[in-house]
């Protein structure tokens, strides 16, 4: 019975009814809840019902949920990358991008500055408090130019490790 899929035919009980009168499970051997299952029988006779499987099953209705914070923020990342480290065991920390979100809003209230040149004048502003924002090159790499020509690799390992050291 380990490997069948019966379970889905009867109930325990009946399953352990019938194995009872094969002689699989012996008189001395039956559950505990057998006799107190046969005196008090549920009204309901619990059976398994296979769910039912919807052929137009309902799309889900999730709307989508932007903030005007949220292009504010896609701008920032886009024109200036990553935002660093955060450090959250700061009970108050507020990434450089959140500062520039909440300078940028209240720019706009202001409504001192265009709308074309407000993300200009935030990342100024910014600049203004000490936080420098740069945006990325095409490489963090940066290659540097040998004053030693091909010809003699001798002395370019020599000039490499006079400069390392």
């Amino acid at each position: 019975m380990a490997g069948s899929r019966l379970e889905k035919l009867g109930t325990v009980f009946t399953r352990t009814r019938d194995l009872m009168r094969a002689g699989v499970i012996k008189p001395n051997e039956k559950p505990i809840w057998y006799d107190v299952y046969a005196a008090f029988p549920p009204k309901r006779e619990p059976t398994y019902e296979k769910p039912l499987n919807r052929r137009n099953k309902l799309p889900d209705n999730v709307p989508a949920i932007l903030y005007s914070e949220d292009f504010i923020r896609a701008k920032f990342y886009e024109t200036y990358g990553g935002a660093g480290i955060f450090h959250l065991y700061r009970k108050n920390f507020r990434s450089i991008c959140q500062r520039f979100v909440e300078t940028y809003t209240e720019l706009q209230k202001a409504g001192e500055v265009s709308e074309d040149k407000l993300f200009e004048e935030t990342s100024k502003a910014l600049l203004a408090e000490g936080i420098i924002l740069r945006r990325p090159g095409p490489s963090g790499v940066s290659h540097r130019q040998s004053s030693v020509p091909e010809s003699q690799p001798e002395s370019r390992v020599q000039s490499a490790t006079e400069e390392a050291s």
